[in-house]
């Protein structure tokens, strides 16, 4: 099945630190690289890496060229991909030395969607495959809306959680992808273990995929709900760790995985990305994530069934 990512597109600004900078601080960073990213861009070539065929919609900016090039290197299908004037989106992401991230987003184009725009990518799409969806857009609601219209299943990552996600019909969604923060937000505050049940009471026919950092991920499909633990392994940059857990397990939904085989193959995947840096160039490809899971050496641990 083919995959509409209507998605954001980022140049990444990646600064290492020796520790995040504090209200007031000056200090001079240890390095500068420059990435292509965003989560739309970074969760089209996780897709595409697992295996999946995918097409790339939105707009880049002036600036944009690295993007579009990006993803054509990777296999995904640019066509509807438009480039206007203006500054496209960018990130300032401090990376301190334990690997984890502080992200500032500019949103630029990506936040410059208009409904007929929409419209002529949907026309374009057909009425085949699903939609992956981010919140690094504007126009979400609408965007769910048309999906759900013409009958394409959605994929919702609510990240960056914001007002425009309770402007969303989430009824509409069918997978929910939210980590242990976001999930908090949409339910109203609850404790860690109770998110996944709040989340099914509100909005009780949708699949839901919670991760958890370092305890993990758990996913609910119907009665069904299964969690799995986190790899043993060096951290060296979680910049797109999540990207990479999403597309491998929208990969493994989409081709008729069994749930702990998604969540195993995404664990893997995503445990090969925090040891490399940058993020679309760190997810990896499906060749290795299914050597690495054959020879063990990332001790995947066991999924558990929720009875």
């Amino acid at each position: 099945m083919k995959i509409l990512n209507l998605g954001s597109m980022n140049v990444d600004n990646v600064y290492q630190v020796d520790a995040f900078l504090l209200p007031g601080e000056t200090k001079l960073s240890q390095g500068l690289n420059l990435f292509c990213g965003g989560k739309g861009l970074n969760q089209s070539i996780a897709a595409v890496r697992a295996g999946s065929e995918v097409w790339h919609a939105g707009l880049i900016g002036e600036d944009g060229g690295m993007l579009l090039d990006k993803l054509r290197e990777n296999g995904v299908n640019t066509d509807l991909i438009r480039q206007v004037p203006g500054k496209g989106g960018h990130t300032v992401i401090q990376v301190n030395q334990q690997g984890q991230n502080c992200i500032l987003l500019y949103g630029g184009t990506n936040r410059q969607l208009t409904t007929e725009l929409i419209d002529g990518i949907f026309d374009a799409f057909g009425g085949e495959g699903a939609v992956l969806l981010q919140n690094e857009v504007n126009l979400l609601p609408y965007i769910i809306e048309t999906a759900h219209r013409r009958g394409l299943p959605v994929f919702l990552n609510a990240a960056p959680m914001d007002e425009q996600i309770s402007e969303c019909d989430l009824n509409l969604v069918n997978w929910l992808i939210v980590n242990e923060v976001e999930g908090r937000q949409l339910v109203e505050d609850c404790a860690e273990s109770e998110i996944l049940d709040a989340l099914s009471a509100k909005y009780p026919k949708m699949n839901i995929l919670l991760t958890l950092g370092g305890s993990g991920a758990m996913c609910r499909k119907g009665n069904d709900i299964y969690s799995i633990g986190i790899c043993s392994v060096d951290v060296v940059d979680t910049t797109a760790a999540g990207d990479t857990f999403s597309g491998y397990f929208l990969y493994g939904v989409l081709n008729g995985l069994e749930l702990p085989e998604c969540l195993r193959m995404a664990t893997a995947a995503s445990a090969l990305c925090v040891g490399r840096a940058g993020a679309a160039d760190s997810v990896p490809w499906l060749e290795e994530v299914k050597r690495t899971m054959e020879e063990g050496t990332l001790h995947i641990p066991a999924v558990h069934e929720k009875i």
